[in-house]
């Protein structure tokens, strides 16, 4: 699933903009669009469905997202803003089932190397994914490389009957788990990396064609560099999940600012990889620390609906950031713009530490791993 869902994310930008001719405003629109269906779907189908007719459901997205990997071969200026939001509510459906999943392993220790583990998976697929496509794209052109991930999503229709859903009478819908502090606080944990990482999954590949004029080749391989780095700071915390994460969450936002500001001052291709490589580490650790948080501050009542509001705000995100950031392109230019976005990294952080900074249930040592 996230091996096609990367390559959708980070590859219809650029089939918009150089096989359709998109304008940047419209190429960060068709992208908007994806999470706009998977925001509808995780905040007001998923939450609201019980474990039985979640399996259905989620059946048959992975199902239909073979076919919508097919359609995107076929499609034109129009019908790919019809593919992208059906996709998009396809991924809503997918997505947070899997780390709710995830999630309801009964032992702290044990849930948290899990969901350390599942986020190993993720990487694994975000680094098979680019490898794979940057390979391909040396052959083939941005319409048929969604040809070439449709067996993937085959592998995930199949591997999908075999996900499981326990039934759960008590489980916790709506707007009383809208006060959780582990929902804000993995929220806010997010958003340190998602905002820079929404204009990043759009705009890498373009930034890099017009800054170092490279080859579409060379312009998609900083991603394979980008989740190396990620793959192998997920499979440490997996080995070894953190036992107190607060020191965490003032150093990885912290990498990440120092990334940020050296994106004006890059004089070349390489030092481009370095910092795309320095980026790997906020983004292999932000997304497990986020879902720990979660375990730690919710009830397994609550953890459904919770994963499903996170994903929500997740692809909120990316379907804001990039149109915000196309709008100012033209009038700062690429690399002071990923600069500006470290605004929204330190208010975060800034604003866990204010409110949430003592709350030893989700940032205090877990005991069991001492």
């Amino acid at each position: 699933m996230r091996s096609t869902n990367n390559m959708v994310v980070t590859t219809v930008p650029l089939f918009s903009k150089y096989i359709l001719h998109f304008s940047y405003i419209l190429t960060a629109l068709v992208t908007a669009v994806i999470y706009l269906g998977t925001v509808i779907a995780t905040s007001f189908l998923n939450p609201l469905m019980n474990a039985r007719l979640r399996k259905k459901v989620f059946v048959f997205s992975n199902f239909l997202l073979t076919l919508f990997l097919i359609l995107y071969y076929l499609s034109n200026s129009i019908s790919v803003f019809i593919i992208s939001f059906l996709i998009g509510l396809a991924y809503g459906i997918i997505l947070p089932n899997i780390v709710t999943s995830a999630s309801l392993y009964p032992d702290q220790t044990g849930r948290e190397r899990l969901l350390s583990i599942y986020s190993v998976g993720l990487s694994f697929s975000l680094v098979f994914g680019p490898t794979l496509e940057s390979y391909l794209l040396k052959i083939i052109s941005y319409r048929t490389i969604f040809l070439f991930f449709a067996p993937i999503g085959i592998i995930g229709f199949i591997s999908s009957f075999f996900m499981e859903f326990p039934e759960n009478k008590r489980e916790t819908h709506g707007k009383s788990i809208r006060h959780n502090s582990g929902l804000w606080t993995s929220i806010l944990t997010i958003t340190t990396y998602n905002v820079p990482f929404a204009a990043l999954t759009v705009f890498l590949a373009i930034f890099a064609e017009t800054r170092f004029q490279v080859s579409r080749y060379m312009a998609y391989l900083p991603f394979v560099f980008f989740f190396t780095v990620s793959f192998f700071v997920r499979i440490y915390l997996s080995i070894r999940p953190i036992k107190n994460i607060r020191y965490a969450i003032i150093i990885a936002p912290a990498i990440t600012v120092i990334a940020l500001i050296l994106f004006p001052f890059l004089p070349n291709y390489d030092t481009f990889i370095l910092v795309m490589m320095l980026l790997g580490i906020p983004h292999g650790s932000i997304f497990p620390l986020s879902t720990i948080e979660i375990s730690r501050g919710s009830s397994i009542y609550e953890r459904n609906a919770i994963n499903s509001y996170f994903y929500s705000y997740n692809m909120s995100l990316f379907m804001i950031i990039p149109l915000i950031f196309a709008a100012i392109i033209p009038y700062i230019g690429f690399e002071k713009t990923f600069a500006i976005l470290i605004i929204p990294v330190i208010i975060s952080v800034a604003v866990i530490i204010k409110k949430f900074w003592k709350d030893d249930k989700i940032f205090g040592v877990n005991k069991s791993m001492l």
